[in-house]
């Protein structure tokens, strides 16, 4: 049984999101040969604020290195 975690920021529609889950599960079906029912997605929205890039906020703006 996969299970699939998808971390993204917010603001995807309910239809965004279930377009990805189709897509990972078709691609685990074809690819490995696992059941649809057999594969969960989990997506977490994770704000801005909270990602961190380089030990650096997301959503700061960058200064040119």
């Amino acid at each position: 049984m996969p299970i699939i975690r998808v971390e993204l920021f917010p603001g995807r529609s309910v239809e965004t999101k279930t377009e990805i889950a189709e897509a990972f599960t078709q691609a685990l079906e074809k690819i490995a040969g696992i059941s649809p029912q057999a594969t969960t997605v989990m997506f977490s929205e994770v704000s801005p604020e909270d990602w961190f890039v380089g030990a650096k906020a997301y959503s700061k703006p960058s200064s040119p290195d």
